[in-house]
């Protein structure tokens, strides 16, 4: 059964909620005013930073929330070997360039850790 694109959006907008709200943690200086989630089809990164969000993340943040990237969670849990390390997937699709992919909670744990 296909989700309607309205259900698609809603889902999308709540995954970039998250993804805002994470980085609003690991920065409490900075409001929803320094991290915006910007509105679906508008063009460029999915999270809108001021100046000072981008002098504190450097990142252009776009945020996903498919089904299709399963694979991607597969290498993770096999990357999984330990409790004490923090497992890290490199995937590469053919002509691309390799990607690496962490859970989102062992990414802010390092960032805080860089601050």
């Amino acid at each position: 059964m296909a989700i309607s694109v309205a259900s698609a959006k809603a889902k999308g907008r709540l995954f970039q909620q998250k993804v805002r709200d994470a980085f609003l943690r690991l920065h409490p200086t900075l409001t929803l005013d320094d991290v915006r989630s910007c509105p679906m089809g508008s063009g460029g990164a999915d999270l809108q930073l001021s100046a000072e969000a981008k002098r504190l993340i450097p990142f252009d943040i776009e945020c996903k929330k498919r089904a299709k990237i399963g694979l991607v969670y597969d290498a993770l849990i096999q990357a999984r070997r330990s409790k004490d390390r923090t497992p890290l997937a490199v995937v590469e699709a053919d002509r691309k360039r390799p990607l690496a992919v962490m859970y989102l909670d062992d990414f802010m744990v390092l960032l805080a850790s860089k601050t």
